[in-house]
This record gives C-alpha cells, structure tokens and sequence, in this order.
C-alpha cells in the first residue's frame, strides 16, 4: 500500500500505480467536506465517471450516486458443480444451450419472468410513490431478468483449483440500474448547484443528504437495483444449471456463492456510522467469502476477508482496465489475443476488432493485482477458464 498525504485526507492506494486520471479522481474525493476518513483505492482502481472505479469511501450524513456508478448491484455468482471433468463436447453443447436461452448484450426477454416486489413504501393505497425511478421501469424490468448485459459482463466455465468445475456469471441491474443512477446524479447535480455547494460540479460527485427525501428515495431504489441483481443473476445460474443437466444427461449438485461490487451501505468504522461507497469493490469483511474475475483467458479466484480495517474491509472486484476501449481497439493484436485464447484451448468468442474492448491484453495482470493484496485477502480456489461468453 502506498499513501497520498497532499490533500485534506490521506490516499491509500493498494494499487502500486495508479493511472493520473484515477489519482486526479482520488484527489477530488479526499477533498470532499464530508469525508470521515481516507480514501481507499483498490488495486485494480481505473478511471470512472466522479470516482475511480476500484475505489471506497467512508461518508458522513450523505451519499454520492457517482460514487455507487451506473450499473447498481452489478456483481458476481460463482458456482461450484459437482462434477469434477466435462469434455470439450459437452461444454460446447452447454454453451449453445446458454445462448439459446440467455439474451446477451442490449437484448432483453420477449416474455416477462418474475422480479421482486416492490417496497410496502413504494406504494401508497396500491398506488405508486411520486418521485421514483422503478414505477416507470418495473415493467419492462420483467423482460430484462435473466439476461447479462453488455461490455465486461460474461458468462464463464472454469475448472477450479479444488478438482471441481464451476461457472461464473458477471452481471447487474441492467437497464434500470442505469436509469436509476442517472436520474438521482441529475437530481443530486442540480440541488448542488441550488444550495451553492462547495463540491465544484465538475468533480461529478454530486451529493444527496440522507435526511432528504431525496437521499431516502435513493437509497430506497438503489436497494431494489440490489435485489433486482442478484435476482438477475439466480434467474440465469438456474439456466445455467439447466444446460449442464440436459448436456449431460444428469443433476447437479451446486455451492453457490453471491457478491455485488457496486453499492452504498451503512456501516461502522473506526467508531462511526458511515456509509461505504464500494464502487468497483467488493466487501472482504474476517472471513466473509469474495469472487475476484480476472479478465478474458485468465484466472479468477474464490478469496476470503482478512477484515483489514485500512481498506475499510474492502478488496478489488476484478483485474481492472489498463486501457480503454476504444485504445484496446486501435493498438491490440486481434490475432495475438486470439492465439492467446487458442493455446489454452480457452473456447472464446473473440471474433473481431471491436472484441478487443474485452480482451485479456486491455486489463491488469490479474495475479499481480492479487499480490497487491494479500494483506486484504487470502486466495481459497483458482479457478482456470474453459469457456467465456461475453455480453
């Protein structure tokens, strides 16, 4: 861990270094009046919209939409199948099987499923509250459960460590997350600028008080982007589930484990009630149980909190981006990354350039950025990619 002591809290950056634009970011929110304590980067932290993504802060009596992101709840369920070898064959077969089922990308469902009920106090005599986001978006939300998503999202198999074959999924609120997070940032931006605040909107981290009704709303429908996600990914390991039974022609008996990395919660630290702003990191409490992605063709690992109270009891979501897009598009080899994949017999579905947004050569060196924190986390299981399909 290194620390920044230039600005009003210290910067404690897990990542060994960090990107400028992330650094400038890291400055604006140590800067912040309202902070209660350092700002914590993770170390996969990169640029994002207001705040770094990889990046915690603790906060006093407020909480800052940009400093949740856009895709609310957006996490990982990693699954551990009770099958310990699956042939080439029959992974293909239950890929096919996933894409017959799973709408991938901006694709959503032509039937509606079930999602989860709205609060009692969104609703006043069977009619909606005034103000909120899901009345608007709740039925199409019906066809968006149980679909992955677009950009890094995906859908993996792996063989673990432990002997056992698992499959991941990486995915979010979908639609509705994003609709939530930016009415509240308009909305946050624009009672900023009424109240003369003193955090400059060019910063991008516009601000609700919690004793507002506006912070409650917020809080009130960032929990059901919460419970949307992870209902979002149940709804696709079942599918999931599903194809490997009819691929192989039996059941199977599965260790199911959930995160989400893009979320604020009150908790209490160093003594006072905050609220940690985890965007891009996952929660790594004493012994609580964390999935950390690595990028397309690496490794991905099943780690457990050391509860380092410095990170706020905190750790990376994944590998994080060293590059971005559009850069990953102009300068990778769409044929190198390709033989990458071939020579691990890693079934991918890297095609063409505009794949390479999402290839292994655009993001960090996921077992570097797990030597980075060791102090954060212990690694229970590796698991290693047999077949990736990306959003």
């Amino acid at each position: 861990m290194i620390v920044i002591n230039t600005e009003k809290v210290p910067i404690k950056s897990w990542c060994q270094n960090p990107e400028e634009e992330a650094l400038d970011q890291a400055r604006n929110l140590a800067n912040l009046p309202f902070l209660a304590g350092p700002v914590a980067l993770m170390p996969d932290t990169h640029k994002g919209y207001g705040m770094p993504i990889g990046g915690v802060i603790a906060t006093i009596g407020v909480i800052i939409p940009n400093a949740v992101g856009v895709d609310i709840g957006c996490g990982m369920r990693a699954v551990r199948t009770n099958l310990t070898e699956i042939s080439v064959d029959n992974i293909k077969k239950v890929m096919s099987g996933i894409r017959e089922r799973i709408p991938l990308g901006f694709n959503h469902r032509k039937d509606p499923l079930s999602i989860p009920d709205p609060p009692n106090d969104f609703l006043d005599g069977g009619a909606w509250v005034d103000g909120l986001i899901l009345p608007k978006e709740y039925e199409s939300a019906k066809k968006q459960v149980g679909t992955l998503g677009g950009g890094n999202h995906f859908i993996e198999i792996q063989k673990g460590s432990d002997g056992f074959i698992w499959y991941m999924v990486h995915s979010g609120s979908r639609n509705i997350g994003k609709k939530v997070a930016d009415h509240y940032n308009k909305l946050a931006k624009g009672l900023n600028d009424h109240w003369f605040s003193s955090v400059p909107l060019k910063w991008d981290l516009a601000f609700l008080p919690l004793d507002s009704d506006e912070g409650q709303n917020y809080l009130k429908e960032m929990q059901y982007c919460l419970n949307f996600s992870y209902a979002n990914r149940d709804v696709m390991s079942k599918i999931i589930a599903d194809c490997f039974t009819e691929a192989l022609s039996t059941g199977l008996i599965m260790n199911e484990y959930d995160i989400h990395h893009n979320y604020a919660r009150l908790e209490n630290h160093h003594g006072k009630n905050v609220v940690i702003h985890r965007k891009g990191a996952t929660s790594a409490r004493l012994n609580e149980i964390g999935l950390i992605p690595g990028s397309q063709g690496t490794s991905s690992y099943v780690v457990i909190g050391k509860g380092n109270k410095e990170s706020y009891e905190s750790c990376s979501h994944g590998a994080g981006r060293k590059m971005g897009r559009k850069a990953a598009c102009n300068t990778l080899s769409l044929e190198g990354e390709i033989k990458r994949l071939n020579e691990k017999g890693i079934i991918h579905t890297i095609r063409n350039k505009d794949d390479l947004e999402e290839a292994a050569g655009a993001y960090k060196n996921i077992d570097a950025v797990m030597e980075e924190q060791k102090d954060l986390v212990d690694i229970l299981i590796k698991l290693e990619p047999l077949a990736v399909i990306k959003g």
